[in-house]
């Protein structure tokens, strides 16, 4: 991969191994080792994801350059000893976001915070944000916050469309309104592969509704409740996205009709 800016220097294409590759860079640069325009391109590259933004330590967010590196981290510690604890300190900051990749973060989450940027519903935003924060340090909070942006999405579609949702629909009956407005019941196709399709959509949806109230935060599971992993979380968090994205696309394309 190369960057105009800094010639033929190359970092590792895999988000996973250029986050790797950049706090192992910033540890270098803590003893004066390390490479600048080796920082600056692989920071670049990091910083274009949003999410992956948001979980980049503070210091390199707000850090352009080595010098702004290394004067963040020698507050952290000076003296004796003061390498190992600042080689320490990088190390930990960079576990949300290491974890977070490796359990499936990366290109979808921009295309599906795109499309739901576009959407003039501050609320479910506001859900996906919660659930792509989450996805990786509290899975239960994840799987609760997708959960609550399929309602909270399906209950802008009725509205929009002039309807109205009552307090007690669980999601199941959410999304089957709101799959009445976008004609995606199966009930409304003849087509046998679009009735497969989007019953099994209908499954996917009200499956994570389940999840939710497994292993979710949102209520008390007793014995039988559900421990999320992050890998858990982060295949209900996509298939809320992406179920999201495609409801309003789906509104969209009928308003535009």
């Amino acid at each position: 991969m190369t960057y105009g800016d800094f010639g033929e220097l190359e970092i590792p294409d895999d988000l996973f191994e250029c986050a790797i590759f950049l706090r192992n860079n910033i540890i270098g640069l803590t003893t004066n080792g390390g490479s600048e325009p080796e920082y600056k391109m692989a920071r670049r590259r990091l910083m274009e994801d949003p999410a992956i933004k948001r979980l980049l330590p503070d210091f390199v967010r707000f850090s352009n350059d080595a010098a702004s590196v290394q004067s963040a981290l020698s507050s952290v510690a000076s003296g004796s000893g003061s390498w190992a604890k600042r080689r320490g300190h990088v190390t930990e900051s960079f576990k949300k976001l290491l974890t977070f990749l490796e359990s499936g973060g990366g290109a979808a989450d921009t295309t599906i915070t795109d499309g739901l940027d576009v959407y003039d519903a501050p609320a479910v935003q506001a859900f996906w944000a919660k659930a792509l924060d989450r996805r990786a340090t509290d899975p239960e909070g994840a799987v609760t916050a997708a959960s609550t942006l399929l309602e909270e999405v399906c209950k802008h579609i009725i509205e929009d469309n002039g309807g109205k949702w009552e307090a007690k629909w669980n999601i199941r009956k959410l999304y089957s309104e709101a799959a009445k407005v976008l004609k995606l019941a199966p009930s409304q196709h003849q087509e046998e592969v679009f009735k497969t399709i989007l019953g099994n959509c209908q499954s996917v949806v009200q499956s994570i509704g389940s999840l939710r109230n497994k292993g979710g935060d949102a209520h008390a599971g007793g014995r039988s409740r559900i421990s999320f992993k992050p890998r858990h979380a982060a295949l209900t968090v996509n298939l809320a996205g992406s179920m999201a994205l495609f409801l309003i696309e789906t509104w969209q394309a009928r308003i535009e009709e």
